[in-house]
């Protein structure tokens, strides 16, 4: 595992350059949104529990890095707009367990759909070495994203 934190110029410059390159890029792929009417916490929350299941608001907020009570406040306004239910936990009477519904995993769907699109006409500008490098760096970025 390479030690960047007494790295070289070179090892500096790349480590800006990607910081910079993926919060740009990041930002531009929020601005690709289907519905206007969540805010981008709120779709975050969404694919959370897409991606890794039912969750309790704790977990949720863990994996959110928000603080309880904010996203106790965030799946309030989820169940109210009809995307997320709440059911008793399995074990623990006192918790409840949030799981998207159906019409949330259609929105998502459709945000992924619109966003991969968008990725893929921008990837169109690439020559077929750059589109190979990112192929390859693919997993890469997975891994540094959930470091």
């Amino acid at each position: 595992m390479p030690d960047l934190s007494h790295g070289t110029a070179d090892d500096a410059a790349a480590v800006n350059a990607i910081r910079s390159s993926v919060m740009r890029l990041s930002r531009r792929l929020k601005r690709q949104r289907v519905d206007e009417s969540l805010s981008p916490t709120e779709m975050s929350v969404l694919g959370t529990l897409a991606l890794c299941g039912s969750a309790t608001p704790g977990e949720l907020a863990r994996k959110e890095h928000v603080q309880p009570p904010s996203m106790t406040r965030i799946v309030a306004l989820l169940e109210a707009k009809g995307l997320v239910r709440l059911e008793p936990h399995p074990d623990d009477r006192r918790q409840k367990v949030v799981s998207p519904t159906e019409q949330a995993e259609t929105m998502l769907e459709d945000a992924r759909r619109k966003r991969n699109a968008w990725l893929a006409s921008l990837a169109e500008g690439l020559d077929e070495d750059e589109w190979a490098v990112l192929r390859a760096a693919a997993p890469v970025l997975e891994k540094l994203a959930h470091l």
